[in-house]
């Protein structure tokens, strides 16, 4: 925010106010002031008498608001005296700068700009303009993290990982929710999907020690073009989407590694249902029971070899053998062979995605 700003609006005011007014910054300054000379002060202990309210605190002389409605405001006005006429003089001026700083940073703040970009609120051909006006580099390879919180926390789930994030000038928290936070990151060209995935992982590992709050987070691939922040935030969207349907035990899930499941995600239901009605006899499917369906898990995460599988089962290879044939009878399909495996295994995660929608009446 530009202090030359603050100060013409307060210049303005000055006639209208017949008292002393001023700004002061997140450090304490006082950066703008109807008396010039008081520019460049320190007012000390201000930020701490106003750290838990949002409400006029009258100190020596001065009334003092923060800019906006929130604790921790970064800014913070003052009006000589401690009447109710400096109250009301310190909630006008308390509006009207922070609506002002509003539709500055709505203008001029690359976050601000960041946002209008992953949420399709700005045209592609604006995006260049804007990116000069803000001298923002086009060409970063970047990534999203989507986050989503579950639960309440005792702070905003945007401070948090703002405060995980700090370094405003190359990562960009967001939020785009109530629960859900964007994280938009400068990584180095060719960064292994397994180092973004360990920033996700301490993501949710500091949130669930020191803040007791679990999340889910979806990450997009890399882009190196800004116009493509938009895909990537879809992308995260979608990997959390898809997680909860076939990765419902991981709590990081990145969009690249999906698979089949983001395939079958991007399918029409009754496409679905006749894959399903197709693949197998009536009823056939529904009559596999619980043990029937852990062993084809167990065949399936063995890369279809029997021994290992009777192994991990702890059964014999013969019982293995038999429970397979009765599969093979139930079904029409014989899992020791690969293209059926394929279409079992497939047939499987469609059941499981056409379960996960809700039912429509």
């Amino acid at each position: 925010m530009s202090n030359r700003l603050f100060q013409g609006v307060i210049h303005q005011m000055k006639d209208a106010v017949d008292r002393v007014i001023g700004v002061i910054d997140e450090n304490g300054v006082i950066i703008s002031c109807s008396e010039l000379v008081k520019i460049g002060e320190v007012k000390q202990g201000i930020r701490d008498e106003l750290a838990y309210t949002s409400e006029a605190v009258a100190i020596e002389g001065y009334t003092y608001r923060p800019i906006g409605m929130t604790t921790k405001a970064e800014y913070i006005v003052f009006v000589e005296g401690e009447d109710k006429a400096a109250e009301k003089t310190s909630k006008l001026l308390s509006i009207a700068l922070g609506n002002i700083k509003n539709l500055y940073d709505e203008k001029y703040d690359k976050g601000s700009f960041i946002k209008n970009i992953i949420l399709d609120n700005i045209l592609p051909s604006d995006i260049y303009i804007k990116s000069k006006e803000l001298h923002f580099n086009t060409e970063e390879v970047r990534i999203v993290f989507l986050v989503k919180f579950y639960g309440k926390t005792d702070m905003m789930p945007f401070e948090m990982l703002q405060n995980m994030f700090p370094d405003k000038s190359k990562d960009y928290v967001i939020s785009v929710g109530e629960h859900d936070i964007v994280l938009v990151k400068d990584v180095k060209p060719n960064t292994e999907m397994k180092e973004i995935e360990k920033i996700a992982t301490n993501i949710a590992d500091t949130l669930s020690t020191e803040f007791y709050t679990k999340v889910a987070i979806g990450i997009s691939t890399m882009v190196d073009n800004i116009k493509d922040l938009a895909r990537a935030y879809k992308e995260a969207q979608v990997a959390i989407e898809v997680g909860k349907v076939f990765e419902t035990e991981k709590n990081i899930i990145s969009y690249e590694n999906l698979g089949i499941g983001r395939l079958i995600y991007q399918l029409p239901t009754t496409l679905c249902e006749m894959f399903l009605q197709e693949v197998f006899k009536k009823g056939s499917l529904e009559s596999l029971d619980r043990e029937t369906l852990m062993t084809i898990q167990a065949f399936f995460e063995n890369n279809l070899n029997v021994s290992e599988t009777s192994r991990k089962l702890f059964v014999h290879r013969n019982t293995l053998v038999y429970r397979l044939e009765k599969i093979r009878k139930l079904t029409g399909l014989d899992l020791r062979e690969f293209e059926h495996a394929i279409t079992f295994k497939v047939a499987l995660m469609v059941k499981k995605y056409l379960n996960s929608k809700p039912v429509k009446f």
